[in-house]
């Protein structure tokens, strides 16, 4: 969403960078759905972990080896986790990339600015949603 406010915002640009952006835009939105519905499946499977492992080892079966196992299964699964936002991370810096290989060094420097605008207006906006009074 955020390449799409931007480009919308560059100077003109020419036909074959529209056309290298637009598949840019393709593979990025297909690369992060794959990663958030990995993400998301993973992240269910882990609350389904901890709430098997929720009654602790004295719990109604009492097994420290049972409970034991659990965990460090729930560890596991928050080490894939982070694997899952490294990758996500990765992902975003490659588009960064691929833009700033696409785009002229004035338009390169304009989209940095356009994205340090938007970032900056997210913020603001988080921050008003956080002090609103509660009803």
């Amino acid at each position: 969403m955020a390449m799409q406010l931007i480009v919308n915002r560059l100077e003109p640009l020419t036909e074959q960078q529209l056309e290298k952006i637009c598949t840019l835009q393709q593979s990025s939105h297909q690369a992060e759905d794959a990663l958030s519905q990995g993400k998301e499946a993973l992240q269910q499977s882990l609350a389904e972990t901890l709430a098997t492992g929720s009654s602790g080892p004295e719990g109604p079966s009492g097994n420290m080896a049972n409970y034991m196992g659990q965990m460090a299964m729930a560890m596991g699964k928050l080490g894939t986790l982070e694997g899952f936002l490294r990758q996500a991370d990765n992902a975003r810096q490659q588009t960064l990339q691929e833009m700033h290989r696409i785009l002229t060094t004035r338009q390169s420097a304009r989209a940095l600015l356009l994205m340090n605008d938007y970032s900056s207006r997210l913020r603001a906006l988080s921050s008003l949603w956080l002090s609103r009074p509660q009803e």
